[in-house]
């Protein structure tokens, strides 16, 4: 069942949290940032909406790595019953999507619920002071609709961000996978559609 994300305040500041990455290294979301945009994304091995634009996120990394804005991927499945979404089916996702940014592992789910994630792909671009300026969709596809990939509103976003313009609202919602919650800890507001 699709999921679609939710509204967010713009000007949240990025929590500074820490999780693992796929070396078992410790990643705190801000210190990572140093004082540049950041992309926070996530994503789901197994998840055909995620499937469907991987490539295409990994083009957009490269586009905006000369202008100092750093990517990062979460997933906050649960991998007891979503298995595919563990460490080796996120470096498998990572290696086929050509993804050269690092790919977190949120197990307990503590990054979603703090950021308010709630499907896969769901973006947040932030801006060098660490402010969210946008939350939303990669672009108009979805794996169902027949939209061409293009990437155009992250894209957009992460330009407006860099120029230390506000992205204007309001933003299309990301649409994906549901984050798979631990028993327990869905948070309220998730739109099921």
């Amino acid at each position: 069942m699709a999921i679609e994300s939710n509204e967010t305040q713009m000007g949240s500041p990025l929590p500074s949290l820490t999780l693992r990455d796929l070396n078992d290294e410790a990643v705190t979301l801000t210190d990572y940032r140093e004082g540049n945009p950041l992309v926070v994304m996530f994503v789901a091995n197994h998840c055909p909406y995620v499937k469907h634009v991987e490539t295409e996120i990994g083009a957009v990394s490269e586009e905006f790595r000369d202008s100092g804005v750093r990517f990062l991927a979460i997933g906050s499945n649960d991998i007891a019953n979503y298995p595919d979404d563990d460490v080796p089916g996120a470096q498998s996702q990572a290696q086929r999507s050509g993804w050269a940014f690092p790919y977190l592992m949120d197990g307990d789910q503590v990054a979603a619920k703090e950021l308010g994630a709630a499907c896969t792909p769901d973006f947040f671009v932030y801006d060098a002071e660490g402010l969210l300026n946008y939350r939303g969709a990669l672009d108009q596809s979805s794996p169902k609709n027949g939209e061409p990939v293009t990437g155009d509103l992250l894209r957009d976003a992460i330009s407006r961000t860099v120029r230390g313009e506000s992205v204007p609202r309001p933003h299309r919602p990301a649409l994906g996978c549901g984050i798979k919650w631990l028993p327990g800890n869905q948070p309220k507001g998730i739109n099921l559609l």
